[in-house]
């Protein structure tokens, strides 16, 4: 099995709104070459001292390594959560057409 650069950023969001939004502008960008939303799913974590329950959206954005640090800056500029979750998930292998894809969409320039 081959390693590949492509990693996932996994976001969770307050809402579809704001997955659609943070998804549109890396796509825009360039800083990732697809996403996928998960419309709802409940979150259960300590904040300040307190169990909070909430139902929020997953983001699923598929980039390169090389992507990655500025990805999750325009993340975090966009994110309305004062610590938003990003996490970067690396992919170890895939079909190679669909790599090739993804590859050419982030390194290709916007017109």
């Amino acid at each position: 099995m081959s390693s590949t650069s492509i990693r996932f950023l996994y976001v969770t969001t307050k809402d579809i709104e704001q997955a659609r939004s943070i998804a549109k502008t890396l796509i825009e960008e360039r800083l990732a070459a697809c996403a996928n939303i998960l419309p709802r799913m409940e979150s259960i974590y300590r904040w300040e001292g307190t169990i909070q329950e909430e139902v929020e959206c997953v983001l699923i954005l598929k980039t390169e390594a090389a992507k990655v640090a500025d990805a999750t800056k325009k993340i975090e500029e966009l994110h309305s959560y004062q610590v938003p979750c990003v996490l970067s998930l690396t992919v170890e292998s895939g079909a190679s057409k669909y790599l090739d894809w993804l590859t050419t969409e982030v390194r290709t320039k916007s017109p």
